[in-house]
């Protein structure tokens, strides 16, 4: 299947959010190859992260090529990754992907459209604050992991950092000073753009409310700093995503992850 040459015009808010998906992504890497129609994003300190290793495809690939060109790009790497933004390009490469071994899943965008919420309570931490609440939260995602995996999974926050301009760690505490709830902020005034990523609660804190402190937070700081776009993420097919809807966000575009373990 080749690539429509006349697919219709992106949304320039869609645009926007994949410009700043694409920078965050170098930016953060420690080392990029790049290749026809995107890019390997590739960090040798956490190998095991598939969010810190994987191909991004932001232009138009040869799509009966791509799986040989993903092949070479991560040959180190004993998992395959490919996330793409734009409909028309993931369609054409889902055959040749598929037919490679990769399964897919969609990663909704989802733009806030406000009203900015009245009030916020979490507040700015750093990565050794989260380190306990991150470690055990993925254990529960993810029980099978070994700790290898898991301290990977903690430990990369820090190359978020590199990402852009204004990283923050926002966290919500309990009445012991507890983190009860988290999520990471990242913030480019210069394009307008904000986007809010991995908001997680402890599972003794589930209910509680802290997510949406931690949220409000993050949309007031957002705002605040100018930034009109204001994004996340949500698997198209979990419950999150409804609560977000609740809260103001709606799907404004998708990412198509192809994964080959």
């Amino acid at each position: 299947m080749t690539i429509p040459p006349d697919a219709p015009p992106t949304d320039p808010e869609l645009r926007r959010i994949r410009a700043f998906l694409a920078a965050f992504t170098r930016r953060q890497a420690e080392r990029t190859v790049d290749f026809p129609g995107g890019f390997a994003a590739l960090d040798d300190t956490f190998a095991l992260s598939h969010g810190n290793n994987h191909v991004l495809v932001d232009g138009t690939p040869d799509p009966e090529a791509l799986p040989a060109v993903v092949d070479g790009a991560l040959s180190h790497l004993a998992h395959r990754s490919v996330y793409i933004p734009d409909a028309a390009v993931a369609e054409a490469c889902a055959g040749p992907l598929t037919e490679a071994g990769y399964r897919r899943s969609i990663v909704l965008l989802m733009r806030h459209g406000g009203p900015v919420p009245e009030r916020g309570g979490a507040r700015e931490v750093d990565l050794p604050a989260l380190r306990g609440p991150v470690a055990e939260s993925w254990r529960r995602f993810l029980p099978d992991a070994g700790a290898d995996v898991v301290h990977a999974l903690v430990e990369r926050r820090a190359a978020r950092r590199r990402g852009a301009d204004d990283v923050r760690f926002l966290a919500s505490h309990d009445a012991y000073g507890e983190v009860a709830s988290w999520a990471d902020l990242y913030v480019d005034p210069a394009t307008g753009v904000a986007q809010i990523e991995d908001l997680v609660t402890a599972a003794a804190h589930l209910g509680q409310g802290h997510a949406g402190v931690v949220l409000d937070t993050a949309l007031r700081l957002s705002y605040a700093a100018g930034c009109t776009t204001v994004f996340l993420t949500a698997l198209a097919d979990d419950w999150p995503r409804h609560w977000y809807e609740r809260r103001g966000f709606a799907p404004v575009g998708e990412v198509h992850c192809f994964e080959r373990l």
